[in-house]
């Protein structure tokens, strides 16, 4: 039976947001990963979605978001000016250059649970958050064979008194000790693992993965929004993200024969974005026209 998709975008206008002055963009899919040159606006994209997800909590929403951006900067400050200015004070500063923007889509009378996934770096408390979801759901067999698809050295992932933890030959080691690719891989599993019908925003989402694991994380992402019934947008400006894209939903990633499609044609949109007259425009693939863009071997990150 094909899964209600009513909590998914399909629409979107933004006016007055970041660089987007009026844009307007439909017909997304299920998982829709967007394109685009350095400083074209691809983060505030998904900014504005996750904003636009809950009117509700929008104030709150706004602050997560300026928290992300300015996290270093925040810490930086408090180092060096402690005492002189505290994070709630720069928030609410920042915050108030958010006062007229306008998002709005087919979503706009719904609240959907929207969780937006940083290039930063996760931490301790996100890992076990989620991971207690897979604990109360008995999906650590099914965590560990995903992860053991990016590395199969990898035998088990565990929180252990509040930290992560992966077990290779037997003994376990912090997931610090690790590298980057690994750590963004797991979180991505947990986060997806972990949600129903609910939206899933990843920024940079190739970052500090290596490309020849790239077709491997779209395979278990394609799967995974399938089975969890989650909308997923991601942003890259790889060449090798678009391509390992289009590879997991057309090919076995271990023996790189052709196979049936995870997806169909029209659940899988890649949006490009770039500016026309100074102002930020969009041009929206589906699979098969993003599959021949890629045989043609077209440049299709932004313009």
């Amino acid at each position: 039976m094909q899964q209600k998709e009513n909590h998914f975008i399909k629409n979107i206008e933004i006016k007055n947001f970041k660089c987007f002055d009026n844009f307007k963009a439909e017909s997304f899919g299920r998982v829709n990963l967007i394109g685009g040159k350095n400083n074209v606006g691809k983060t505030a994209f998904m900014e504005a979605i996750y904003l636009n997800s809950s009117e509700e909590n929008r104030d709150i929403y706004i602050r997560n978001i300026i928290f992300m951006r300015y996290v270093s900067d925040i810490v930086l400050d408090l180092f060096e000016e402690i005492g002189k200015r505290y994070i709630d004070n720069f928030l609410d500063k920042k915050a108030e250059t958010y006062n007229n923007i306008e998002v709005k889509s087919n979503l706009d009378n719904l609240n959907v649970s929207t969780f937006f996934i940083s290039s930063l770096k996760a931490n301790k408390n996100n890992y076990e958050e989620y991971y207690g979801y897979i604990i109360k759901n008995e999906l650590e067999n099914k965590l560990d064979a995903y992860i053991k698809e990016l590395d199969n050295s990898i035998e088990k992932f565990r929180i252990i008194k509040g930290e992560p933890f992966c077990q290779k030959d037997g003994k376990f080691y912090s997931l610090n000790e690790f590298g980057e690719g690994l750590n963004k891989f797991i979180f991505y599993i947990l986060i997806l693992l972990s949600q129903n019908n609910k939206i899933v925003l990843i920024d940079e989402i190739d970052n500090g993965i290596h490309h020849s694991k790239l077709d491997k994380l779209w395979n278990i992402i394609l799967t995974l929004a399938k089975e969890q019934n989650v909308q997923v947008f991601a942003t890259t400006h790889s060449d090798e993200c678009i391509r390992a894209l289009v590879t997991a939903n057309t090919k076995d990633v271990k023996t790189y024969q052709l196979k049936e499609h995870i997806l169909e044609d029209g659940e899988i949109k890649f949006i490009e974005l770039g500016r026309t007259n100074g102002k930020v425009d969009s041009i929206i693939f589906d699979f098969k026209e993003l599959e021949n863009e890629v045989a043609q071997n077209m440049e299709i990150r932004g313009w």
